[in-house]
């Protein structure tokens, strides 16, 4: 419990000041998260990071990360989708030209991989030029979130959530979770209003609360399926990038497919 502590009371203290000062030096902390989170997926699949198939997932993240204000058609032809087309007949070609050492199956995991991580983490900084505020309610809900399914799970945690999953969460934790995350989501409301109602404010705090737990949980599953206790070392005491930032690469999408900010 100390390790974890003072790891993340270092982490805040590196994370925090990027987060406030934005621009260029929040884009390049962000790339690096990805990047890491990336491989720590394909690390997972015992996908060489010193290969082909790393190399060209790596670039296709950097495309997606890039921000919505650079647009690739001032520079080419080409859309993001474009690219991913691309790399998806070079990850094909490259099954056959190493006799399936590199399967179909490999293409679809590395391409998802990109996808889940890279739209993750693009929505994060999306969300960061809509606001300093916007990032920081995220944040505030879903570690309300974490702590109160810690604490009511410990308190009154009798009924399983996903046991073949996540042995230890519990449908009271979860709701805990909410419950906490309501809370905080409207005292952050009542100090720093949104352009919304209270009730709208309690909705989308459930939504951010419900889909947090989802993510943790989405990144539970890899882990279980590939027999690994946590996605990386980065990170003594918590795992790796991965296992902090799971329900954050569902949380940010969300938020923006429903249009809150």
């Amino acid at each position: 419990m100390k390790e974890r502590i003072i790891t993340a009371i270092i982490a805040i203290i590196i994370f925090v000041p990027f987060v406030i000062y934005g621009r260029w030096p929040f884009t390049i902390f962000i790339y690096l998260l990805a990047t890491i989170g990336l491989l720590e997926l394909l690390r997972m699949r015992k996908i060489q990071l010193l290969s082909f198939a790393s190399l060209f997932a790596i670039i296709l993240l950097w495309v997606i990360l890039l921000p919505s204000t650079i647009e690739l058609t001032d520079y080419s032809r080409f859309a993001k989708s474009d690219f991913i087309m691309i790399f998806v007949v070079l990850l094909l070609s490259y099954s056959v030209l190493v006799k399936n050492k590199f399967t179909f199956d490999d293409t679809g995991f590395v391409l998802l991989s990109i996808i889940y991580v890279g739209m993750g983490f693009f929505y994060f900084s999306e969300t960061r030029a809509a606001g300093l505020a916007n990032i920081f309610y995220v944040l505030f809900v879903v570690w309300a979130t974490d702590t109160g399914a810690y604490f009511f799970g410990r308190a009154y945690g009798k009924h399983k959530l996903w046991p073949e999953i996540s042995p230890k969460k519990t449908i009271e934790g979860a709701l805990g979770g909410v419950l906490l995350a309501v809370v905080v989501g409207i005292i952050f409301h009542l100090v720093h209003p949104f352009d919304y109602s209270i009730w709208i404010i309690i909705g989308v705090t459930i939504l951010v609360s419900v889909f947090g737990q989802l993510g943790d949980l989405v990144e539970s599953a890899f882990k279980r399926h590939y027999q690994v206790k946590d996605s990386g070392k980065l990170l003594p005491g918590h795992g790796g990038i991965l296992d902090r930032f799971d329900s954050l690469l569902f949380v940010f999408p969300m938020l923006y497919f429903i249009h809150f900010f």
